[in-house]
């Protein structure tokens, strides 16, 4: 395995994706391509695997709704019971329209807010981290 490292730059996003079907077509490995804006295919073309982002977001909003629930049930059932409207609090089912709401924002909020967490720890971008690119033009107009 050679330590060789070539850093090429290109001024159209057009050149980049040819030179990045040409390089993996001669079995050449791309470590990593930076571009001042995304570049739609250019992550099948380097041959990288799919995100399970979406999986994990899905597992998130599950944990939010099973919060929001939990907590409902417990503060407006169980803790705290009120009669709001006329609508008595004997079970959660009987109230659970007036939860909707809540719920669906719940799921939003873990979903958002877990998603962007495991973003940054998976590019380990951390507060006050050097930039890595190894060119400044990177981003602003080249690639």
């Amino acid at each position: 395995m050679s330590n060789k490292v070539i850093h090429a730059i290109y001024n159209d996003d057009d050149v980049l994706m040819d030179a990045v079907k040409q390089t993996r077509a001669a079995h050449h490995h791309i470590e990593e391509v930076y571009t001042p804006f995304p570049v739609h295919g250019l992550d099948k073309a380097m041959g990288l695997a799919p995100t399970r982002i979406a999986i994990a977001s899905f597992l998130y909003g599950l944990v939010g709704i099973s919060i929001a629930t939990t907590m409902m049930r417990y503060i407006m059932i169980v803790d705290w019971p009120q009669d709001i409207g006329g609508k008595p609090s004997f079970s959660y089912i009987e109230n659970m329209p007036a939860f909707v709401p809540i719920m669906f924002e719940m799921t939003v909020f873990f979903a958002a807010h877990l998603m962007v967490i495991t973003f940054y720890m998976r590019s380990k971008l951390w507060p006050f981290k050097k930039a890595e690119n190894p060119d400044v033009r990177t981003t602003d107009d080249h690639f």
